[in-house]
């Protein structure tokens, strides 16, 4: 039933597409305007999203008259204004002062750790490894996810204010090139 092989094949690749370490940048600057980012919250609102979309993911997009592609393309459009407030320092994404209950869910949880990319991933890796295996992978994803989101304060000290502009600015970019891929590539399909 479970097999270590499945197991890390499905922790890497999770590891990459969800890409917690490239989004420190971007959850440094949502933490900033949050005033605070509820690391558990995050998490396991993150796993129950990814756990809920292996399990019933493609027939609650069927349910709701959406395919994959329409998905993917809706969460590259707020990953691509993700990257704009980065890049351009402006807020388009407001939240009240001490709104961290739902700010640690969105744009957090989805769609910047368990967005398009991430559940469709997960769907598409249900067609090669077993569930159990996915399910073990997921969790692996979500002790990184947990451990770096506990660590965001810490980052930010080693960094510092120019290194964080920087990094911010530079990720930034990267966070549209990513939108632009998912929209181009599920555009039309």
């Amino acid at each position: 039933m479970f097999s270590i092989d499945q197991i890390l094949a499905i922790t890497f690749t999770l590891f990459a597409v969800i890409d917690i370490v490239g989004s420190i940048p971007v959850l440094i600057s949502l933490k900033e305007k949050l005033g605070h980012i509820d690391a558990g919250k995050a998490t396991l609102a993150s796993g129950f999203l990814m756990v809920g979309f292996l399990l019933v993911g493609e027939p609650f997009l069927k349910l709701m008259s959406v395919d994959v592609h329409s998905f993917a393309v809706a969460g590259s459009i707020v990953i691509f204004v993700i990257g704009l407030e980065m890049i351009l320092g402006i807020e388009f994404f407001k939240s009240t002062e001490g709104d961290t209950k739902t700010g640690s869910v969105v744009p957090i949880a989805f769609p910047l750790i368990a967005g398009s990319g991430t559940l469709t991933t997960i769907m598409s890796l249900k067609a090669n490894f077993g569930e159990y295996n996915i399910l073990a992978g997921i969790l692996l994803n979500l002790v990184i996810i947990f451990i770096v989101l506990r660590s965001l304060h810490w980052i930010e000290r080693i960094l510092g204010k120019a290194g964080l502009m920087v990094v911010r600015k530079f990720f930034g970019v990267i966070l549209l090139a990513i939108a632009v891929k998912i929209f181009k590539s599920n555009l039309g399909m």
